[in-house]
């Protein structure tokens, strides 16, 4: 990330399109295209598994698997494999947010009918199947149980399941046949109309950062095949969970409720399962945004079953020994650190030690109180800046609530009337001295506070917020391909 660029942070989910949620069909190729046309660098998405708890993409029910809830359907039509009658109508009370309830009930009953006229014994889908099998076979039992045992976690089972017992399980996989073979379908679906809308991007001048979260989710396949990888009791439960004590977000903490890494136990084979995630990462992405980077320096433990994150202590993380042995494996790698938050000289050394970009939010750097990192004249060149991310308000919802002291200070830094925001956060971005600028498209829209995509330490009404057909247009391509330009963002 060394030649100075630009991007939009979009996730997929946010498109527009007529089956409730977006998807990798048209919508996310005409993305593209606006990229391409608004001399962008960067796509910038979230996390790409299977979201389980509270629909958020930083709770999946594998670190590999693929969401099926993104596939497009008008490409399964194009394959011979759906009939525009095959997909019932969805109504869709509102076409600004996604309703996952019914959009997961329509998606799987159209997909079971693809499944239905597939034929498994296609070349590709074997070359799949087998090529994963080290995650897939294990992640398609874990689905087909979840959904035996009425969707409950997998720490909710019959103890014969729980333990992940393998004479059990043998016992009853041919009863589960045609459901695991029904995950893996959707997951080679998923995979092909990932790898064929990527490599338009790649082949077009458009790299994607995709984002991986540091911590997985208790209820994954992940903690239900390898208990040794977490500080689990004996009885599988955990004895720590992950969150961040009380910040800018939340009085009392977040706790994300995430089992904590067994590091002294993943230390014995040179990290291996870091480096197969972080490989297998950079399949999909270009580059790679580490959600959580100083918990690798330091994480914030908490008890399980506390309440809330306040009565956690600091551990030290596994630090320069994890990035070592990845580097050892696949050499320099492309990693934004997300260095947000609560951010010590460990940390600092850490992500200087491997030379990894680090994260400017503008909307921190307005404190009219104090002078800090985050503010434009303290940038070095190795960091990407962002009006804000997907846990932040839009910029106008933000302006609109900051202090008087901090607005007048705000307009000043920038030379703004205040009328046009978002616009005049994203020239600040695009003209600092950071290597990559990134704006949310809430922010290049103009958008206000309705279209937030999360609130830290909640868990309704989140990840739900999608742009509009027609919301992109040529005064807004044109504008920030000049603005591009303008700021030497747009040299391949």
């Amino acid at each position: 990330m060394q030649n100075r660029a630009s991007g939009i942070l979009l996730h997929p989910t946010s498109l527009p399109g007529k089956y409730g949620i977006g998807t990798l069909g048209k919508e996310a190729y005409a993305f593209i295209d606006f990229l391409i046309k608004a001399k962008q660098t960067y796509w910038q998405i979230l996390p790409l598994g299977p979201t389980g708890y509270a629909d958020s993409p930083y709770q999946c029910f594998s670190s590999k698997a693929g969401n099926p809830f993104l596939i497009d359907f008008d490409l399964l039509i194009d394959e011979g494999l759906l009939e525009e009658k095959d997909i019932p109508e969805l109504i869709v009370e509102d076409e600004t947010k996604i309703n996952y309830g019914a959009v997961i009930e329509h998606k799987y009953k159209v997909l079971q009918t693809a499944k239905d006229k597939f034929d498994t014994d296609n070349t590709d889908y074997k070359v799949f199947t087998d090529n994963n099998k080290s995650w897939l076979d294990e992640y398609a039992l874990f689905m087909a149980l979840k959904e035996n045992f009425d969707k409950r976690p997998w720490y909710e089972w019959e103890d014969k399941y729980r333990s992940h017992d393998e004479k059990t399980l043998s016992k009853i996989k041919p009863e589960l046949k045609d459901k695991i073979g029904f995950q893996k379908f959707i997951q080679y679906i998923f995979f092909k109309q990932w790898k064929q809308l990527k490599d338009y991007a790649n082949n077009n001048g458009i790299k994607i950062i995709g984002d991986i979260p540091i911590y997985v989710a208790m209820d994954s396949s992940d903690t239900w095949v390898c208990p040794e990888l977490f500080q689990f009791d004996k009885n599988k439960s955990p004895l720590f969970v992950g969150g961040c004590p009380p910040d800018y977000f939340s009085t009392t903490g977040q706790l994300w409720g995430n089992p904590i890494f067994n590091y002294a136990e993943m230390e014995k084979d040179d990290f291996s399962w870091w480096v197969d995630r972080i490989k297998y990462n950079l399949e999909l992405y270009d580059l790679i945004r580490v959600d959580h980077f100083r918990g690798f320096a330091g994480y914030w433990n908490i008890p399980y079953g506390e309440e809330t994150a306040i009565n956690g202590e600091w551990i030290d993380g596994p630090g320069d020994k994890l990035f070592n042995a990845i580097k050892n494996v696949l050499g320099e790698i492309p990693i934004i650190a997300e260095d947000l938050g609560l951010i010590t000289p460990d940390v600092i050394k850490l992500r200087d030690n491997f030379n990894l970009p680090g994260m400017k939010i503008l909307q921190f750097a307005f404190d009219s109180g104090e002078v800090n990192d985050y503010i434009p004249h303290n940038y070095i060149k190795n960091c990407v800046v962002y009006t804000g991310t997907h846990d932040n308000e839009t910029v106008n919802g933000w302006y609109e609530n900051a202090k008087e002291a901090d607005k007048e200070y705000i307009l000043n830094y920038i030379h703004s009337s205040g009328e046009n925001i978002a616009w005049d956060l994203i020239r600040c971005a695009w003209a600092s001295v950071a290597n990559t600028a990134i704006a949310p498209m809430q922010d290049l829209l103009n958008l206000g506070a309705e279209a937030r995509m999360n609130l830290p330490g909640t868990t309704i009404n989140n990840w739900q917020w999608r742009m509009q057909k027609g919301d992109l247009n040529d005064t807004i391509t044109d504008k920030l391909a000049s603005l591009t330009e303008l700021y030497a963002r747009n040299k391949k």
